[in-house]
């Protein structure tokens, strides 16, 4: 069986890649790196935004990255785009998801592992941000919840997202994105579980 092509999108900050690379491959994906000054992304099948720190996370989350040359590539894909913590955020300043990341309603910085709602069935990922509390104006929250958006949703919110949304599907767009961490869910050895696997294999079938 042929397997998904995926660019893993590195920006000066980012400290996921390396993890995500891993849990990609792990999970059956065939990645490489893709560095934020390159234009040409047509031989992906989709890419991935991880987390981290992109560009220092200086003025807000995404903000700059957002002006790299790979973002006007990712605007025009046709694949899938995917967004981990600091990839949601850019995806939102770029305007491929509604809303926006604002800082987490206590301002602290939250590390632990997270009970979630995928499917109606419970998960557990690690979360790991700052500004993570998701937000959405009444019209953009209509538009959310009426075209079936919402894929991931907190079971206990940590940091007084909307609704609870943790991560966000955009099916006209292919694009989906969440806050929670997955890839640090995928090896055992890690003590986050395995249900990050799950989160992968719903890639696979958007792809």
């Amino acid at each position: 069986m042929k397997k998904i092509k995926a660019g893993v999108i590195v920006f000066p900050g980012t400290n996921c890649e390396k993890d995500t690379f891993d849990a990609l491959v792990e999970c059956g994906f065939e990645p490489k790196f893709v560095m934020a000054d390159e234009k040409n992304i047509k031989n992906f099948d989709m890419v991935i935004l991880p987390g981290g720190f992109s560009y220092g996370d200086y003025i807000h989350s995404g903000r700059i990255a957002k002006f790299s040359p790979v973002i006007e590539s990712i605007k025009q894909f046709k694949g899938l785009k995917v967004g981990i913590c600091n990839g949601f955020q850019i995806l939102t300043e770029i305007n491929l998801l509604k809303g926006a990341l604002l800082l987490n309603k206590t301002s602290h910085f939250i590390s632990k592992k997270q009970s979630l709602i995928f499917n109606n069935k419970k998960i557990s990922l690690p979360v790991a941000h700052k500004e993570g509390r998701f937000y959405a104006n009444e019209a953009d929250l209509k538009e959310i919840k009426e075209n079936d958006m919402i894929f991931l949703k907190y079971n206990s919110n940590p940091n007084g997202s909307i609704d609870d949304i943790a991560g966000l599907i955009n099916r006209k767009e292919k694009t989906v994105a969440l806050m929670p961490h997955p890839e640090r869910a995928v090896f055992k050895e890690l003590n986050n579980g395995e249900d990050g696997r799950i989160i992968f294999d719903f890639f696979k079938e958007l792809v």
